[in-house]
């Protein structure tokens, strides 16, 4: 079976949102622990280790009454900070594939000698939710997901679920805030804040080493059915914020409310930036046929040699898309040089490829 590319499968998810809108719709916009007057989905009244906990997100609010041992992460990328915290989940959700238990070579050490966890799927119509149920969580995680209304009362069945927060778009959380509200469910919000910081100063430290990139513009792209640009909510995107770039200034305009869109030719200009990253199926043909486009290849861009290019499917390109607390030290490893070389101010300068 071919491999489906991240950016389809997630526009196949955003499908099945859409498909259940007005199931979502009919339901109504909050649970009856919702708390309404409510602007943040941090947990309320929570310590370290300290039960219950509520914390708000989409639909209301989730209340956890005891340490959760039975996890299962509808969240594409949340199996990570659930590892980076010493809990192994019973269920993880499949998107990038090739990992036994959904599991990448940044969070292997945390895995440990515990047994992998069951992989679950979500071709574009929600949860396995029999499956889910068979596995028989205390706790159910989506924070990075694109979960509906209808899903999420279906899931909250079998345990409480903690859906994606309501201030940011489908698949929009912020890893800081993923990794928080990951902690406060587990009982470890000082062990969380403290994982978040450690990664802050790694970005610190990049951007305090590299001036130049807080001088300069970027863009995160992938030659998906054309040219798909990926959104500041995007967590792709916020890599290069939080190295101190600043996004095209029209880049959320053109992509609306969504985590990225295909552009038009008219709107190449968004790519003519101090620097494109490209998370692209390959650093060979896929560079000779965006280049071979008279519109894109004649862009500054291009001319100037200030290009990234990270194969979407390697542990590289697989790390970028996830973009959790324990993938981003990984990709910044190998990320940063790329950009520094892009912005140097010299055409002559080649973005060389990570050797591993």
């Amino acid at each position: 079976m071919p491999r489906v590319t991240r950016v389809s499968r997630l526009t196949g998810l955003l499908a099945s949102v859409l498909l259940l809108t007005a199931t979502a719709v009919a339901c109504g916009t909050s649970d009856s622990d919702s708390d309404s007057g409510s602007s943040s989905s941090a947990a309320k009244g929570s310590s370290a280790g300290a039960f219950p906990v509520t914390i708000a997100h989409k639909f209301g609010s989730t209340t956890i009454k005891s340490e959760p041992e039975r996890i299962v992460t509808v969240g594409l990328t949340d199996q990570d900070a659930v590892l980076a915290l010493g809990k192994v989940p019973v269920g993880t959700t499949e998107w990038l594939g090739g990992y036994k238990g959904a599991i990448g070579p940044w969070a292997q050490d945390k895995l440990g000698s515990a047994a992998a966890p069951t992989v679950l799927k979500d071709t574009g119509t929600g949860p396995q939710v029999e499956k889910i149920a068979a596995l028989k969580p205390d706790l159910i995680l989506a924070a990075y997901s694109g979960l509906t209304k209808a899903q999420y009362e279906n899931l909250s069945k079998f345990a409480p679920v903690v859906a994606q927060p309501k201030q940011y778009n489908d698949y929009g959380v912020p890893w800081q805030q993923q990794t928080e509200e990951i902690g406060q469910a587990l009982g470890k919000a000082d062990e969380a804040k403290a994982l978040v910081s450690g990664v802050e100063a790694k970005f610190a430290a990049a951007e305090k080493a590299n001036p130049a990139f807080a001088k300069a513009t970027a863009v995160m792209a992938t030659p998906y059915q054309g040219v798909f640009v990926y959104g500041s909510q995007d967590p792709r995107s916020r890599l290069l914020s939080d190295l101190g770039f600043a996004l095209p200034k029209d880049l959320d305009k053109v992509i609306g409310d969504q985590f990225g869109a295909q552009i038009s030719k008219e709107r190449y200009d968004l790519l003519d930036q101090d620097v494109a990253v490209w998370i692209a199926p390959d650093t060979t043909t896929s560079v000779t046929k965006l280049h071979g486009d008279p519109v894109y290849g004649d862009l500054n861009v291009v001319k100037q040699g200030r290009e990234v290019y990270i194969k979407e499917t390697s542990d590289y390109g697989n790390a970028v898309s996830l973009s959790t607390v324990l993938s981003i030290p990984y990709v910044l490893d190998r990320l940063v040089p790329q950009l520094a070389a892009a912005v140097d101010g010299k055409t002559s300068t080649k973005v060389e490829q990570p050797a591993s």
